[in-house]
Formats: structure tokens, C-alpha cells, sequence
């Protein structure tokens, strides 16, 4: 027997059970992290975003607005000296306006004045706050609105003058019944990004066609596959690859884009041309 005093010796098992009597308990106080909630910025707040309803919105945007507006902006997105408060550290780190709302009481002294406004105007304003972070990070949470607000016949009148659509387009032909096949949010897509973002299906949709002319008068045309400043490549008539080194203007280099209209109107579409056209488009079923 160990005199007393002398430390115990332990064996393999003892230890082992010691350890998860330390280490289990720990584990079970942690929750796993919901990967199907959006997350969001700041430490304050936590990690979740809160879901406001629509009157303490509206009329936090209201107090926003009329109080902050002037210098903020509207949006809180900056305006007339004032910081894009979606951005702030403060604003992302606040809960329920425990870190605003002392700022709005007390003012900065770089400029900032006092207002004098309850607790509850103060929640209200930070909850529009946080909805407005929350909708540009979560692009889920983006609610699309009616886009058919222009006028028909003044959309079928830039098609077939102004915007000169009518040139390769035709109501009658490859746009018939159109407007059954896409909503008006896929239609305005379709003539304002005529690709849908899919860069890599251009080959097989709407090629651009290249015209190389050597130096000794051949000329080799085909869809291009590759163009800078010191090659081109492309496919030929026989579905050969075919590349060559450029210097300057040699060889001589033709392209033609099938698409290059719907790009050359996007410097000259007005927000009325689009509602107008988006507004014919979906009459055409």
C-alpha cells in the first residue's frame, strides 16, 4: 500500500475516462453552426440576421429619412458629408440600437448634431439598418418587382426605328410568341444580355466569325476560338484548328459579332427604351 501523501498511479483506462468527463461536457455546450442561415457581419448582433416585419421597416425608414436623409442619403448609403452607414462597423456591430442609438443622442463632434429621439424610434431606425445590410449581402432576400411598366406601342416603335431591332429581329418571326416561352424578367434579360452570362456556351450559340487574310491574298474564315495581341486562332471550313502569330495589322483580321447590336445599344438604352421595349416584348405570345 502507497503511504499517504505518495500520488496515486493511474492506469490507461482511468485516464481515458477522466479525459471524456472533461472533454464531453464541453462538446455538448457547442452547437453546430445552421448552414442554411444566412450569416451575417459583426460581433454585436451575433450571426444571425433578424427578421424584421414591414411596419417597423417602413417606419423606421420614415425616422431615417426624415432625421438622417439630409445627410446619410436616403438608402443610408452616403449622401451630403455623411458615411454609407451599410458600411459602418458600428452599424454592423449594433444590437437593437445599443451602439446607435448613443450616437444619435449625443451627436459627433466632428459635425454630427443631437437628436432627441425614444428608444424605440432608435430600434426601429436600427432595424431598417440591418435590413439594408442584410439585402445587399443575402441576394436571396432581393425581392424582384413588376417590370412591365412602359408602353407597348412606344416599345414597338423603338424596335422597329431607334433601336433598329427590326434589322435582324422580326415579330412575326423569330420573336412569335415569345412572351409564352419567357417571363418579362427572363425577356428584358434576353435583349439586354443576349448570352445570359454563359460566356462559355458563345461557341455553340452565337459565334463570332473571323476573317484572316494573309500577306499573300489566302484567306481563312471560321468561328473564332482565341484573339490578343499576338495571336488568333479560329475553325476552319474543314473543322481544323488553325492559329496565327499577329504583328500589328498583320494578317489582316476581320470579326464579325452577331451580337456586337445588342452591346453598341447598351450605351444608348434609356431606362424608358427598356420598360417600353420590355412592355412590347410580352405581348408577343
Amino acid at each position: 500500500m502507497a503511504a499517504t501523501g505518495e500520488p496515486k498511479m493511474l492506469h490507461g483506462k482511468q485516464i481515458l475516462v477522466l479525459l471524456l468527463g472533461v472533454v464531453m461536457p464541453i462538446g455538448a455546450q457547442v452547437a453546430a453552426p445552421d448552414a442554411a442561415k444566412p450569416r451575417r457581419p459583426g460581433g454585436g448582433a451575433g450571426t444571425d440576421y433578424t427578421t424584421y416585419d414591414a411596419a417597423t421597416l417602413e417606419q423606421g425608414k420614415a425616422a431615417f429619412v426624415s432625421q438622417c436623409g439630409f445627410c446619410h442619403g436616403s438608402n443610408a448609403r452616403g449622401g451630403e458629408g455623411g458615411p454609407d452607414l451599410l458600411r459602418a462597423e458600428l452599424v454592423a456591430d449594433d444590437e437593437n440600437g445599443n451602439l446607435i442609438g448613443p450616437v444619435i443622442l449625443s451627436g459627433r463632434p466632428a459635425g454630427m448634431p443631437k437628436f432627441n429621439m425614444s428608444a424605440s424610434e432608435i430600434s426601429r431606425i436600427a432595424a431598417f439598418l440591418h435590413a439594408g445590410i442584410r439585402a445587399a449581402a443575402d441576394r436571396g432576400t432581393y425581392t424582384l418587382l413588376n417590370i412591365v411598366t412602359g408602353d407597348p406601342r412606344a416599345g414597338e416603335a423603338y424596335f422597329n426605328g431607334a433601336g433598329k431591332c427590326g434589322t435582324c429581329h422580326s415579330a412575326t418571326g423569330d420573336l412569335k410568341g415569345i412572351a409564352t416561352k419567357y417571363d418579362p424578367i427572363a425577356l428584358q434579360g434576353r435583349f439586354l444580355m443576349p448570352l445570359g452570362g454563359r460566356g462559355n456556351q458563345r461557341r455553340a450559340t452565337s459565334p463570332i466569325i473571323v476573317t484572316v487574310t494573309l500577306p499573300s491574298g489566302q484567306s481563312v474564315q471560321g468561328p473564332l476560338e482565341r484573339i490578343d495581341d499576338f495571336n488568333i486562332a479560329l475553325t476552319d471550313a474543314n473543322g481544323d484548328y488553325r492559329s496565327f502569330t499577329r504583328n500589328g495589322a498583320i494578317p489582316k483580321v476581320e470579326l464579325k459579332d452577331p451580337l456586337q447590336a445588342h452591346y453598341d445599344l447598351l450605351s444608348r438604352y434609356t431606362d424608358t427604351d427598356i420598360h417600353n421595349l420590355t412592355a412590347w416584348l410580352v405581348t408577343l405570345k
